[in-house]
Protein backbone atom coordinates (compact mmCIF):
# COMPACT_ATOMS: atom_id res chain seq x y z
CA UNK A 1 0.00 0.00 0.00
CA UNK A 2 1.35 3.42 -1.00
CA UNK A 3 1.05 6.14 1.64
CA UNK A 4 0.99 9.89 1.19
CA UNK A 5 4.53 10.03 2.51
CA UNK A 6 5.66 7.56 -0.15
CA UNK A 7 4.21 9.75 -2.90
CA UNK A 8 5.99 12.92 -1.76
CA UNK A 9 9.19 13.85 -3.53
CA UNK A 10 12.19 13.27 -1.23
CA UNK A 11 13.31 16.40 0.52
CA UNK A 12 10.30 18.42 -0.57
CA UNK A 13 8.41 19.80 2.44
CA UNK A 14 4.61 19.79 2.35
CA UNK A 15 3.13 23.02 1.06
CA UNK A 16 6.16 24.11 -0.97
CA UNK A 17 4.16 24.59 -4.17
CA UNK A 18 1.49 26.61 -2.37
CA UNK A 19 4.16 28.82 -0.79
CA UNK A 20 5.80 29.52 -4.13
CA UNK A 21 2.44 30.32 -5.71
CA UNK A 22 1.52 32.73 -2.90
CA UNK A 23 4.87 34.50 -3.19
CA UNK A 24 4.47 34.84 -6.95
CA UNK A 25 0.88 36.10 -6.66
CA UNK A 26 1.94 38.70 -4.09
CA UNK A 27 4.88 39.78 -6.25
CA UNK A 28 2.72 40.19 -9.36
CA UNK A 29 0.17 42.29 -7.49
CA UNK A 30 2.76 44.57 -5.87
CA UNK A 31 4.97 44.93 -8.96
CA UNK A 32 1.92 45.86 -11.04
CA UNK A 33 0.64 48.33 -8.44
CA UNK A 34 3.87 49.94 -7.21
CA UNK A 35 6.57 49.11 -9.73
CA UNK A 36 9.79 47.21 -9.17
CA UNK A 37 11.79 49.91 -7.38
CA UNK A 38 9.07 50.68 -4.83
CA UNK A 39 8.32 47.03 -4.05
CA UNK A 40 10.43 45.38 -1.37
CA UNK A 41 11.05 41.71 -0.73
CA UNK A 42 9.69 42.30 2.77
CA UNK A 43 6.38 43.63 1.37
CA UNK A 44 6.10 40.68 -1.01
CA UNK A 45 6.72 38.27 1.85
CA UNK A 46 4.12 40.00 4.00
CA UNK A 47 1.57 39.77 1.20
CA UNK A 48 2.27 36.05 0.88
CA UNK A 49 2.31 35.46 4.63
CA UNK A 50 5.85 34.07 4.64
CA UNK A 51 9.26 34.98 5.98
CA UNK A 52 11.34 37.18 3.60
CA UNK A 53 14.07 34.53 3.65
CA UNK A 54 11.70 32.17 1.84
CA UNK A 55 11.29 34.66 -1.01
CA UNK A 56 15.06 34.68 -1.52
CA UNK A 57 15.19 30.90 -1.09
CA UNK A 58 12.67 30.23 -3.87
CA UNK A 59 13.36 33.11 -6.26
CA UNK A 60 16.74 34.67 -5.49
CA UNK A 61 16.98 38.41 -6.10
CA UNK A 62 14.12 40.82 -6.65
CA UNK A 63 15.03 41.01 -10.35
CA UNK A 64 14.87 37.22 -10.61
CA UNK A 65 11.49 37.23 -8.89
CA UNK A 66 10.29 39.87 -11.35
CA UNK A 67 11.47 37.64 -14.22
CA UNK A 68 9.42 34.80 -12.74
CA UNK A 69 6.42 37.12 -12.34
CA UNK A 70 6.38 37.98 -16.04
CA UNK A 71 7.51 34.46 -17.00
CA UNK A 72 10.57 35.79 -18.80
CA UNK A 73 12.65 32.94 -20.23
CA UNK A 74 15.73 34.28 -18.44
CA UNK A 75 16.51 36.97 -15.90
CA UNK A 76 16.17 40.28 -17.83
CA UNK A 77 19.42 41.39 -16.28
CA UNK A 78 21.23 38.54 -18.05
CA UNK A 79 20.32 40.30 -21.29
CA UNK A 80 20.87 43.86 -20.12
CA UNK A 81 24.03 43.35 -18.07
CA UNK A 82 26.34 42.82 -21.09
CA UNK A 83 25.10 46.13 -22.50
CA UNK A 84 26.79 47.95 -19.62
CA UNK A 85 30.21 47.36 -21.19
CA UNK A 86 29.07 47.97 -24.75
CA UNK A 87 29.66 51.35 -26.42
CA UNK A 88 26.39 53.27 -26.62
CA UNK A 89 26.87 53.52 -30.39
CA UNK A 90 26.24 49.74 -30.63
CA UNK A 91 23.38 49.18 -28.15
CA UNK A 92 20.54 49.87 -30.58
CA UNK A 93 21.91 47.32 -33.03
CA UNK A 94 22.69 44.69 -30.42
CA UNK A 95 19.45 44.83 -28.41
CA UNK A 96 17.13 43.32 -31.06
CA UNK A 97 19.83 40.81 -32.02
CA UNK A 98 19.68 39.56 -28.42
CA UNK A 99 15.93 39.78 -27.83
CA UNK A 100 14.27 38.52 -31.03
CA UNK A 101 16.02 35.09 -31.06
CA UNK A 102 15.18 34.78 -27.37
CA UNK A 103 11.50 35.49 -28.04
CA UNK A 104 11.60 33.01 -30.93
CA UNK A 105 12.95 30.23 -28.72
CA UNK A 106 10.83 27.60 -27.03
CA UNK A 107 11.65 29.18 -23.68
CA UNK A 108 10.38 32.51 -24.94
CA UNK A 109 6.89 31.22 -25.73
CA UNK A 110 5.83 31.36 -22.07
CA UNK A 111 6.87 35.01 -21.94
CA UNK A 112 4.89 35.82 -25.10
CA UNK A 113 1.82 34.04 -23.69
CA UNK A 114 2.14 36.00 -20.45
CA UNK A 115 2.58 39.28 -22.33
CA UNK A 116 -0.53 38.55 -24.39
CA UNK A 117 -2.46 37.92 -21.19
CA UNK A 118 -1.13 41.06 -19.51
CA UNK A 119 -1.99 43.26 -22.48
CA UNK A 120 -5.54 41.91 -22.48
CA UNK A 121 -5.98 42.08 -18.71
CA UNK A 122 -5.53 44.49 -15.85
CA UNK A 123 -1.87 43.91 -14.99
CA UNK A 124 -0.30 46.17 -17.61
CA UNK A 125 1.64 47.68 -14.70
CA UNK A 126 3.99 44.69 -14.91
CA UNK A 127 4.89 45.62 -18.48
CA UNK A 128 5.25 49.28 -17.53
CA UNK A 129 7.56 48.34 -14.66
CA UNK A 130 9.74 46.27 -16.97
CA UNK A 131 10.02 48.98 -19.61
CA UNK A 132 10.35 52.02 -17.36
CA UNK A 133 12.31 50.65 -14.43
CA UNK A 134 14.35 47.70 -15.63
CA UNK A 135 15.33 48.86 -19.13
CA UNK A 136 15.27 52.61 -18.46
CA UNK A 137 17.37 52.28 -15.31
CA UNK A 138 20.04 50.28 -17.12
CA UNK A 139 20.28 52.20 -20.38
CA UNK A 140 18.68 55.60 -19.76
CA UNK A 141 21.58 57.29 -17.92
CA UNK A 142 24.04 56.29 -20.65
CA UNK A 143 22.05 57.94 -23.43
CA UNK A 144 20.92 61.00 -21.46
CA UNK A 145 22.41 63.47 -23.94
CA UNK A 146 21.20 66.16 -24.01
CA UNK A 147 20.27 66.10 -20.36
CA UNK A 148 16.75 64.91 -19.70
CA UNK A 149 16.38 62.95 -22.95
CA UNK A 150 17.44 59.50 -21.69
CA UNK A 151 14.08 58.33 -20.40
CA UNK A 152 12.27 59.38 -23.58
CA UNK A 153 14.92 57.76 -25.76
CA UNK A 154 14.48 54.44 -23.97
CA UNK A 155 10.69 54.66 -24.23
CA UNK A 156 10.92 55.11 -28.00
CA UNK A 157 13.14 52.01 -28.15
CA UNK A 158 10.67 50.12 -25.97
CA UNK A 159 7.75 51.16 -28.17
CA UNK A 160 9.50 49.72 -31.22
CA UNK A 161 10.32 46.44 -29.46
CA UNK A 162 6.78 46.07 -28.10
CA UNK A 163 5.51 46.74 -31.62
CA UNK A 164 7.58 43.84 -32.94
CA UNK A 165 6.25 41.56 -30.20
CA UNK A 166 2.66 42.49 -31.00
CA UNK A 167 3.05 42.21 -34.78
CA UNK A 168 5.17 39.03 -34.84
CA UNK A 169 3.80 36.97 -31.96
CA UNK A 170 0.37 38.27 -30.97
CA UNK A 171 -1.23 39.49 -34.22
CA UNK A 172 1.07 37.16 -36.23
CA UNK A 173 1.22 39.50 -39.19
CA UNK A 174 2.92 38.16 -42.30
CA UNK A 175 5.57 38.72 -43.50
CA UNK A 176 6.93 39.95 -40.14
CA UNK A 177 5.83 36.67 -38.53
CA UNK A 178 7.92 34.66 -40.99
CA UNK A 179 11.04 36.81 -41.22
CA UNK A 180 14.28 35.38 -39.81
CA UNK A 181 15.24 36.93 -36.47
CA UNK A 182 18.47 38.37 -37.83
CA UNK A 183 16.62 40.19 -40.61
CA UNK A 184 14.29 41.84 -38.11
CA UNK A 185 17.26 42.85 -35.96
CA UNK A 186 19.11 44.29 -38.97
CA UNK A 187 16.01 46.21 -40.05
CA UNK A 188 15.07 47.85 -36.75
CA UNK A 189 18.57 48.13 -35.27
CA UNK A 190 19.50 51.40 -37.03
CA UNK A 191 16.22 52.97 -35.96
CA UNK A 192 16.72 51.92 -32.34
CA UNK A 193 20.22 53.36 -32.46
CA UNK A 194 18.87 56.66 -33.81
CA UNK A 195 16.43 56.78 -30.89
CA UNK A 196 19.30 56.24 -28.45
CA UNK A 197 22.00 58.51 -29.82
CA UNK A 198 20.58 60.55 -32.70
CA UNK A 199 19.02 63.98 -32.62
CA UNK A 200 15.74 64.08 -30.72
CA UNK A 201 13.18 66.77 -31.60
CA UNK A 202 12.50 69.07 -28.68
CA UNK A 203 16.00 68.67 -27.19
CA UNK A 204 18.99 70.82 -27.97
Amino acid sequence: MTTNADRRRPGRPPGQSDTRDRILASARELFARNGVDKTSIRAIAAGAGVDPALVHHYYGTKQQLFAAAIEAPIDPMDVLRPLREMPVEEIGHKLPALLVPLWDSEAGQGFIATLRSLLAGSEVGLIRSFLQEVIATEIGPRVDNPKGSGRLRVQFVASQLVGIVVARYILELDPIKSLPADRIAETIGPNLQRYLTGELPGFT
